[in-house]
């Protein structure tokens, strides 16, 4: 009995831990800052070997801080869900995901910088911009979807190419935009896209 009792203590114990180093990643992503494993096992109250134990590398971490801070496509797109216009929903959506990394750019940097040292890591960053780009794209896919399913598919890639956080930081880092006119400028290329596969529906 007094075993289970101090199985069911260390079982605790670990998950209070567990959730205090995640919550520590999460406050420190949310703050804008530079997210490192020392920044967050300070913030956590742990030796940062402890939280290397429960957390093998920073990629792994972040992901879990990450899942579910992130609202699905639709709850993302509530305010045009009643707009059928796919490049008003489209503006809507690169400009919601670029402010949200714009929020959280010290842990979407952070995943960005490992997925460049592991490739392998690449399948830890959250597709959140694939499902936002689906979802606003939704008028179209009884339309150019079906009359050019080609075209619909390379509109989706090259969207994936604008609407994402390295587009966003290739504009401010190294094209020296402020944070809104890179938003601005992203949501314009982002738009013209779109536009161009209207038309492209229209004429079908």
């Amino acid at each position: 009995m007094a075993t289970a009792q101090t199985d069911t203590g260390r079982s605790n114990q670990k998950k209070r831990t567990r959730t205090a180093i995640v919550d520590a990643a999460r406050a420190l992503i949310g703050g804008g800052g530079e997210v490192t494993m020392p920044e967050v096992a300070r913030a956590a109250l742990v030796s940062e070997a402890t939280a290397y134990r429960y957390f093998p590398d920073l990629p792994s971490l972040i992901g879990e801080a990450l899942a579910g801070v992130w609202p699905d496509p639709v709850d993302a797109l509530a305010p045009v869900a009643g707009s059928r216009d796919p490049v008003e929903r489209v503006a809507f959506a690169c400009e919601f995901l670029l402010r949200g990394t714009l929020a959280r750019q010290g842990g979407v940097r952070a995943m960005m910088a490992a997925t460049i040292v592991r490739p392998d890591a690449e399948n830890m960053r959250l597709g959140v911009r694939f499902g936002l780009i689906d979802h606003a794209l939704s008028p179209l896919a009884a339309t150019l979807g079906v009359t050019d399913p080609d075209a619909f598919t390379q509109l989706k890639r090259s969207l994936a190419v604008v609407v994402a956080a390295d587009a966003l930081f290739t504009l401010t880092d190294q094209c020296g935009l402020t944070p809104d006119e890179a938003i601005t400028s992203a949501v314009r290329t982002a738009t013209t896209l779109t536009e161009a596969a209207v038309r492209t529906a229209a004429e079908g």
